[in-house]
C-alpha cells in the first residue's frame, strides 16, 4: 500500500485551504468504506488524507429546513447511512431512499458510510443515487469560492468524476419535501445481497399529476434520470403493450457495458423488467395513500 499523510483539522477553512493546495492528490475521510478499500487496492494513491470527522461545520444530523420553494430535509455531510434508515422523517417522505439505503452493503457498512460519501464516489452503480434522482435532490457545494447548489442529476459527470472543483466540497444533500401526493419504489439487480455492486438499479416515482420518474444506476457511465410527462404510466388501467413501449422510448438513453456482473443485452433486458416492478409498487403505494386519506 502507498503511504500517505493524514491530518484531521477542526476548521472548515482549513479543510477547504488543504483541499485548494493539494488539489487531486487530497482525498476527504468521512466514513471510508470506499476510500480506504481503494487505497489499500492501489486504485487510489492520495499523498494526503484529510479526516473530516471533527469539522464542526460539516453536520452528522437531519435538519428540518424551510426555503422559498418550500420545506427541504437538509441531509449533514457525515450522516451514515444508519441514521438515514433511522429518521422517520426520511422514512415518510423519502421511503425510496430508506429501500436503496438499506441495501448499501452490512450494517457495519451502513454505519460508516455516509449519503454524501456515496455520491461523491461518482460510482454509476451508487445505490442510494437513482432514489435521489428521482426525488430532485439538490448537492450543497461549499468551496474556496463561496457556495453552490446543483441538482443531484447535473452533480455526476462520468465515473469518478462530479462537478467539484478544486478545493470544493459537498457540504449538505437537500431533499425537498413533496407538496402533493407520490409514491416511489427501489429495486436492484445483483450477483449477491450487500457484498456486491448492483447489475442494474432503478427507482421509480409517480406523482399525482400523473407525471412518472425513473432513476437508472449501473446502466451508463453516469447515474441517468428519465421522465414520461404525458402521464399515461400513471394510469393503473393503461395496456402492458402500451406500458412496454413507453418503457423502449425511456430505457434508449441507457448505454450499459458487458461485465462481469452482466452482459449489455442482459442489462438491458433487466432494465425494463426492474421499470415495470418499481411502477406497479409505486402505483400500489399511490392507491393505498389515497385510501388512508
Amino acid at each position: 500500500m502507498n503511504t500517505f499523510s493524514y491530518t484531521r483539522p477542526e476548521s472548515f477553512d482549513e479543510v477547504l485551504d488543504l483541499l485548494y493546495e493539494h488539489g487531486p492528490d487530497a482525498r476527504l475521510l468521512a466514513g471510508g468504506t470506499d476510500l480506504l478499500v481503494r487505497i489499500r487496492k492501489g486504485h487510489m494513491a492520495p499523498r494526503l488524507v484529510i479526516d473530516i470527522k471533527k469539522v464542526a461545520r460539516l453536520r452528522g444530523d437531519i435538519q428540518e429546513i424551510g426555503q422559498e420553494t418550500g420545506v427541504s430535509l437538509r441531509v449533514g455531510a457525515l450522516t451514515v447511512m444508519a441514521d438515514l434508515l433511522a429518521d422517520p422523517r426520511i422514512q415518510h417522505h423519502f421511503p425510496a431512499l430508506a429501500e436503496a439505503a438499506s441495501t448499501v452493503g452490512s450494517v457495519q457498512i451502513r454505519n460508516r458510510a455516509t449519503l454524501s460519501g456515496n455520491i461523491c464516489n461518482a460510482s454509476p452503480a451508487a445505490d442510494t443515487v437513482p432514489a435521489l434522482l428521482v426525488y430532485e435532490a439538490l448537492v450543497n457545494i461549499a468551496g474556496k469560492s463561496g457556495c453552490r447548489r446543483v441538482l443531484v442529476k447535473d452533480f455526476f459527470l462520468n465515473p469518478g468524476k462530479t462537478v467539484l472543483q478544486r478545493g470544493e466540497l459537498v457540504e449538505s444533500i437537500d431533499l425537498p419535501v413533496p407538496d402533493s401526493r407520490s409514491a416511489a419504489a427501489f429495486s436492484r439487480l445483483t450477483r449477491r445481497r450487500g457484498v456486491d455492486l448492483a447489475t442494474v438499479s432503478v427507482c421509480c416515482r409517480v406523482k399525482s399529476s400523473g407525471q412518472t420518474l425513473f432513476g437508472f444506476g449501473a446502466v451508463g457511465p453516469r447515474p441517468i434520470l428519465v421522465s414520461d410527462e404525458s402521464g399515461r404510466l400513471g394510469k393503473a388501467n393503461l395496456s402492458e403493450a402500451e406500458r412496454g413501449e413507453i418503457f423502449r422510448t425511456l430505457v434508449q438513453p441507457a448505454t450499459p457495458i458487458s461485465d462481469v456482473r452482466g452482459s449489455r443485452e442482459y442489462r438491458l433486458a433487466m432494465l425494463i423488467v426492474l421499470c415495470r416492478r418499481t411502477l406497479q409498487l409505486s402505483l400500489a403505494r399511490l392507491a393505498s395513500s389515497v385510501t388512508k386519506e
